[in-house]
């Protein structure tokens, strides 16, 4: 499997692989936090990244506004070839989703392994 680096970033930690990206999310996200996200996700497009975790299993919040951003975020990866996937989503925080009108805008996996497997399964060649 791939050997993941760790790298604190203020509120997230990156785990950066050759292939997927994954950004282990903490604490009350606010608005602007997932503007921020947001933000970095797009850096990370226009650097060539197109597959990215968002793990969410230390979060224990976030403001539905920051959603839809957040959803049009992923639209962008997957018109360019890629796609954004979420794990550790509390019921809580799925039902934020849901109430946001993200349920069919994401994969949802119950571990950021199962998510990162998702995308090399995708990748993987049929016998």
């Amino acid at each position: 499997m791939d050997q993941v680096q760790e790298v604190r970033r203020n509120r997230a930690v990156v785990a950066a692989s050759e292939r997927v990206e994954t950004l282990m999310l903490e604490g009350e996200l606010e608005e602007a936090d997932l503007l921020k996200l947001c933000e970095d996700l797009m850096h990370r497009l226009h650097r060539g990244t197109r597959q990215v975790v968002l793990d969410f299993a230390d979060v224990a919040h976030l403001n539905y506004r920051g959603v839809r951003p957040l959803m049009a975020r992923t639209e962008q990866f997957r018109r360019a070839g890629g796609d954004v996937k979420l794990s550790g989503l509390s019921p809580y925080l799925a039902a934020i989703f849901r109430a946001a009108g993200a349920h069919d805008t994401f994969e949802l996996y119950p571990h950021m392994n199962d998510a990162r497997a998702a995308f090399q399964l995708a990748r993987a060649p049929f016998v």
